[in-house]
This record gives C-alpha cells, sequence and structure tokens, in this order.
C-alpha cells in the first residue's frame, strides 16, 4: 500500500533570499537532523545569468532501525539522491528527492517548495510532499514501513526549527537582509555587473520579517478564503489544534479530495476533522464515513434545518433543555433535565421523528456555537459540554417506545455527528440509572463512553464535581448555584395533546423518506422506472442521482401511449415474492422499441459510488420513462455457458441488488432561462462507499432534443 504525505503551508515571516540562506547551512552535513550524515555535491549546473542553478547531491542517511533489520537488509546506511532547483529570478526553490537504496523494492518520492507568499513578498511559503512505496522488503515490508513512517514524521517536525536556528544564527553574525537577485549588465553598456552577494557580505539592516500581511492580518486570517485555498499551517493551530504531521496531511488530502470529487457544499475544516479522529485518521475509513453522513445531510437537507424547521410550541413548553453559557475550557454548555422530562408525553405528542429533529437542532446549533467559541476564545474549540441532571428520572422514563426513540436518537448522532461531545456531566442518578445505561451505552462509541462522568446524590457539589468544570457563577440554581438557567422546567404533557396510532404510524421515518430525494432498488431482471408526463414541447427533464450500490445502466425512453404498470409475479409455488415485485414494471415486455416507444438518450453507465447531474430537453408532448437497470460485469457476461459460482452467485439476492437516491424536477419552456452548457450529464465522482480517488471521466449523454 502507497503511503502518502501533503503537508499545509508553513509561512516564514522573512524574505526568499534570507530563507535561502539558512537553508544553505544544512550542507554537507547537519549536526541537528543525526540521521543525515553527509552529503556530497555530484553535479552543479548554473544558466547564464546565473538566475537559474540546479545542484543534485548524494544523501547519506542512517536510518534508526533496529539491527537485525539492518544486518538482514546487508546496509548500514540508505543513500538518496537529491535534486535543488533554484531560480533567483521566481524566488522558488524546488527539491527534489529519491531512493538510490533499495530502488528495486522499495520507491521514495519526495517534492518540497519555497516559493514568495502570494500576500507577501517579503514572506516565504513551504509545502511538501511525499509517498513511500513498499514493494518488497526481505518479509519485513509492514515493519520497515512503520520505521521509515516514523523517521519521516520526525524529521517534517524538526524541518521548520532547523530553518529558525540558522536563521538567529544568520541574525547572531549580523546579517538580517540579503538583497535581492538582479540580472547582470551586458558586457559594453558602460555600466558594472550586479552579482548576489554571499551571505558573509551581506549588509545588516532592519529586520523586514517582522511586518505583517499586505493588509495588515493575521496570517491565519489570510489563509481562510475559498475551499481552493490551501491550508496554513499557522491556520491549523490557531482553529483546529495542535496536530501531528501525519494528521495534518490526512486532513489536507481528504480536503483535496472532496473538492476534486464533491460536487455539494464542502464541509468546514473542523467538521472533516472530526470524522478523521473518529476513525483514529485512517485516511479511507474517514473518507467512507464522512460521504455517508455529506449524503445523509443532501437527502435530508440538514444543513438548512435551523432555517426552515419552526420548533413546535410543545417542545417549547416541555423540552426541558437548552444552552447556558460555557465551561472552563470555553466550550458551550447544554443543560438537559432529562429527571423533569415526560419523555413517554413527547413521544406520543411528537412521534420520533419530532424528537429526532429536535436533537439535530441542538447538534447543527452546536456546531456554530463552537464556532463562534473559538473566535471569541482564539483557541480551537470543536466540541461541547452536556450537563445533564437525572432527577426525577423513574420508570417512567423506561418506557419501551421512549427507549425506541432514544437508542435510534443516538445511532443518528453518533454516525453524524462524532467527536463533538467534549464532556457529559451526569448529575444526581437515581438506583434507575444502571438500567437505562446497559440499554444506551452498547450505541455510543467507546472513546465518547470515556468522555461520561457520572455523579450520584450530592456528589456533584465537592471537590472533584461541577467546581471542576464549570465555573461557579454560572452553576445553575436548581443545581444550588447563583445563575438563574433559561430553560423550560419541563412536567407532564397533557393527554389531550397526545397523537393516535394511526397519526404516529404515519409519520414513521418520515425524517428518513420526507425528502426531494428518493431511495430505490434496483434488482437483476427487475430495473427501476419512473414514469414523466409531459404535456409541453421543449420542457427540461432534469435528474440528479448518486449511485450507492452496484453499478447501474441509466436511460431514457419516450412512448406515446401511457404504459400500464405491472408487478412480476411471484415465484412458482413458493410464497417468496419475486426480487423485483417491489417495482412496477412501466415498459410492457411486448412492447417492440422503435415502434411503441423509442430511446431517446444514449444509455448511461454508472459506477458505484457515482454521483450524476443531466437533463433532457424534449421535443414532444407524451410519456418519458426514466429506467435504471442492473449492470453486469464483463467478468460475468464473458461466457456464454454459466459456471457453477455464477449460478451460486445468483441465488444471492444481496449480489444482484443495486441502490440509488434520486431526484427529478421537470421544468417548463417559459421557466427555464439557463445555458445548454449548463445541462450537460456529468458524473462528480463522488463516493459514499469506495474508495476511489479520482472524478469520473466517464460522462456520455448531454442534453439532446428528443427525435
Amino acid at each position: 500500500m502507497v503511503q502518502e504525505y501533503q503537508s499545509p503551508v508553513r509561512v516564514y515571516k522573512h524574505p526568499f533570499e534570507l530563507i535561502m540562506a539558512a537553508y544553505m547551512r544544512r550542507f554537507p552535513k547537519c549536526p541537528l537532523i543525526p540521521v543525515f550524515v553527509d552529503s556530497e555535491v555530484i553535479s552543479e549546473i548554473q544558466n547564464e545569468d546565473g538566475s537559474v542553478s540546479v545542484t543534485e547531491r548524494r544523501c547519506t542517511i542512517d536510518i534508526d532501525a533496529p539491527r537485525l533489520l539492518k544486518r538482514i537488509a546487508g546496509v548500514d546506511y540508505l543513500y538518496f539522491i537529491q535534486k535543488n532547483t533554484l531560480n533567483r529570478r521566481e524566488r522558488t526553490l524546488r527539491i527534489e528527492v529519491h531512493n538510490e537504496t533499495f530502488s528495486s523494492r522499495v520507491i521514495v518520492r519526495e517534492c518540497c517548495n519555497y516559493s514568495v507568499h502570494p500576500e507577501n513578498e517579503d514572506w516565504t511559503c513551504f509545502e511538501q510532499t511525499a509517498s513511500l512505496d513498499m514493494k518488497s522488503f526481505f518479509g519485513f515490508e509492514s515493519t520497515a514501513e512503520k520505521i521509515a513512517m516514523k523517521q519521516y514524521a520526525s524529521s517534517i517536525k524538526k524541518g521548520k526549527e532547523i530553518i529558525e536556528y540558522y536563521l538567529r544564527e544568520l541574525e547572531e553574525e549580523g546579517v538580517t537582509y540579503i538583497p535581492r537577485w538582479t540580472p547582470p549588465v551586458v558586457p559594453g553598456n558602460g555600466r558594472p555587473q550586479l552579482l548576489l552577494p554571499p551571505p558573509s557580505s551581506a549588509r545588516a539592516i532592519p529586520a523586514k520579517g517582522a511586518k505583517n500581511g499586505a493588509d495588515g492580518k493575521d496570517p491565519a486570517e489570510l489563509a481562510v478564503g475559498t475551499p481552493d485555498d490551501k491550508l496554513d499551517a499557522d491556520y491549523i493551530r490557531r482553529y483546529l489544534g495542535d496536530l501531528t504531521p501525519l494528521q495534518e496531511s490526512c486532513l489536507i488530502r481528504l480536503r483535496l479530495w472532496l473538492q476534486e470529487n464533491h460536487k455539494g457544499k464542502i464541509p468546514k475544516d473542523q467538521h472533516v476533522l472530526r470524522f478523521l479522529r473518529a476513525r483514529d485518521f485512517n485516511l479511507d475509513k474517514s473518507r467512507e464515513f464522512l460521504c455517508q453522513s455529506l449524503t445523509w445531510r443532501k437527502q435530508h437537507q440538514v444543513d438548512f434545518l435551523l432555517d426552515t424547521w419552526e420548533r413546535p410550541q410543545l417542545l417549547q413548553d416541555y423540552y426541558a433543555g437548552g444552552w447556558h453559557h460555557h465551561d472552563k475550557d470555553g466550550r458551550p454548555l447544554y443543560v438537559l433535565r432529562l429527571g423533569q422530562m415526560d419523555t413517554k408525553g413527547l413521544v406520543r405528542a411528537l412521534g420520533e421523528e419530532g424528537l429526532l429533529r429536535q436533537v439535530l437542532s441542538i447538534n447543527e446549533e452546536g456546531l456554530r456555537r463552537c464556532e463562534e467559541n473559538t473566535r471569541v476564545f482564539g483557541r480551537p474549540i470543536s466540541c461541547w459540554t452536556c450537563l445533564v441532571d437525572l432527577e426525577g428520572l423513574n420508570m417512567r422514563h423506561l418506557w419501551r417506545p421512549g427507549v425506541k426513540a432514544l437508542l435510534r436518537i443516538i445511532e443518528v448522532v453518533e454516525a453524524n455527528y462524532p467527536e463533538t461531545l467534549g464532556r457529559l456531566l451526569i448529575l444526581r442518578a437515581p438506583r434507575v440509572f444502571p438500567v437505562l445505561w446497559t440499554l444506551v451505552s452498547p450505541l455510543i462509541d467507546e472513546n465518547t463512553r470515556k468522555k461520561f462522568l457520572v455523579y450520584a446524590g450530592n456528589d456533584y457539589q465537592g471537590a472533584g464535581g461541577l467546581v471542576d468544570y464549570i465555573e461557579r457563577d454560572i452553576i445553575p440554581d436548581f443545581l444550588g448555584g447563583d445563575c438563574m438557567c433559561d430553560i423550560p422546567e419541563g412536567g407532564l404533557v397533557p393527554k389531550s395533546m397526545y397523537r393516535t396510532a394511526e397519526e404516529l404510524e404515519s409519520e414513521e421515518n418520515r425524517l428518513l423518506t420526507d425528502s426531494i430525494y428518493k431511495s430505490a432498488s434496483i434488482f437483476k431482471g427487475a430495473p427501476y422506472e419512473m414514469l414523466i408526463e409531459i404535456t409541453e414541447a421543449c420542457s427540461v427533464i432534469t435528474w440528479d442521482f448518486d449511485v450507492s450500490k452496484g453499478d447501474v445502466i441509466f436511460n431514457i425512453y419516450h412512448s406515446k401511449r401511457a404504459p400500464q404498470p405491472t408487478k412480476r409475479d411471484t415465484l412458482g409455488g413458493h410464497a417468496l415474492a419475486s426480487l423485483g415485485a417491489a417495482n412496477a414494471q412501466l415498459i410492457d415486455r411486448n412492447w417492440v422499441l422503435g415502434k411503441d416507444y423509442s430511446m431517446v438518450e444514449r444509455a448511461l453507465t454508472c459506477k458505484e459510488g457515482e454521483s450524476v447531474q443531466g437533463s433532457h430537453v424534449t421535443r414532444w408532448p407524451g410519456f418519458y420513462i426514466l429506467q435504471w437497470r442492473f449492470h453486469n460485469s464483463p467478468a460475468c457476461s464473458a461466457s456464454s455457458l454459466p459456471r457453477v459460482d455464477d449460478v451460486l452467485a445468483s441465488l444471492q439476492v444481496s449480489s444482484h441488488k443495486c441502490k440509488i437516491m434520486y431526484y427529478t424536477e421537470v421544468l417548463a419552456s417559459h421557466d427555464f432561462r439557463g445555458s445548454m452548457t449548463s445541462l450537460e450529464s456529468s458524473h462528480s465522482g463522488f463516493s459514499q462507499l469506495s474508495a476511489a480517488t479520482t472524478a469520473s471521466s466517464q460522462s456520455q449523454a448531454s442534453s439532446t432534443v428528443s427525435r
């Protein structure tokens, strides 16, 4: 497996020429890097005017590895070739490194760039990328890979320290400024030739590296802009916290992948980082986890929840929870008087969906408050503290439908708001609490469970209690403090507000189905078809769908007569429904293509994980059928005779089932004001399940007029 590294942009508040003078002091050897034993110049080339020079070095590295491993490999040192291209005119330095030792077994590539800061020409930027491909290493591939990654991470941390060390050394010698390179004078023009003075002859003037950006802003703020901007190391420390080099790399690579493949709203860096932390910075697992959540947010329009959802008056009166200042770490504090809440009454009056929307709105508000507190306190705050008062908790709270609702809410929150709970303070836990904890704890992530602190009785009032986490002057009055807590007191929900079982059942799982996006399953031999009736020529049919499982073929057909939906028959004498029984078939088997109906777009093959958007401009009125059907892989259809494995696989329902999430809309000709190029069908490559990191280039169909 190839290991990759991408650094953030590191900013030196010093001119490029001074950074180069500090950088050159690393050679031929650097005592600050013990593993860097020595280096020798292999070749050195310079152009005529001296603006560009290319230097190649052979570097000797002493890897800190077990002696036994070195004996097995038969080497004491590793050798790398470093090529430095210095462009004094453009003020850039490009460093390219590859390994000479074990080049047939291991492929190491590194590329570093020094350049002028785009916002301030007296600052210097540094970026670094690297890759390690451990093909074979005497049976110790995993061990060698871990050693290499550990050594590399250590050298990355020292890189900036070394430059700053030599900058201080230059300053002690009186060198705080080096003039920029200027082209030499052509002989015969009467002017003396200007040359770049060596560092030893540089004149000392007041340092220029201490000034701010072009507009006086902090560099962290300069780094914050459009999603296409690169992350600055200072920005990461200021807004995201202290990360290791490899953690920074994971964040940057996942962020770049989203920019290249995700066509929707790009989540904020703090949110991306939460998903990385939830999967211990495993890039593939984090990407899959995040993409599943982004699909969920897109399907249910969660980004607009706070602006579009209005809390029912019932919740405002009887939901005993609300935000209350912040804890000692600056985290937003949410107080929930669960023991005073009538959970059974809330579920009976609102339904599971109503409570779920309430909890989602709390989490969305929590994300906003974390961003605000980050700005207020000047340090990264990515999670909140929750204080739960259980006084009054009894067996009524263990009502089964209420517990069921609680379990489902926990499941949704765990899947879409990871690493948002910094600490959970559970106060006045009664004897019935262990029963409730036994039910809910299996659904809570282990890292989250470690953040729970439980206090029985009045234990929270002493040392090690609330005062350790919350300032004394904001402890709520109902817990013995002096601060008025402006949240509802709860109480019993009047039974007159209860809804009937039929009403609750009709809204069950509404959050999963009441969406502009619909879900559908496609089985082998049973396509999913959707009928659209067009009454006006030149109408525009638009579509947007994600393929979440399997590969599908997408077609659009036109018919002048209305199809009659039919259901597939059951299987012989068995009581099992056919795989496609739930899909109404609009295209009759007796219909003849080209006579009864016609294809108006070329078939489009869509791979698992792809997102497809497109449109079709109709010429005739009539009935249009959008069809998604199962796509067989080439390997399965290569032979005309079925193999035993294929026959057995045909009995597996899951192996012949595809899933899509789709949205369609018809625009009348007089309502459409876009251009035809904006309607072209495209694949985003946004994968919620696959680990593909490249955007699909297989878009075939474009907007055409029906013929």
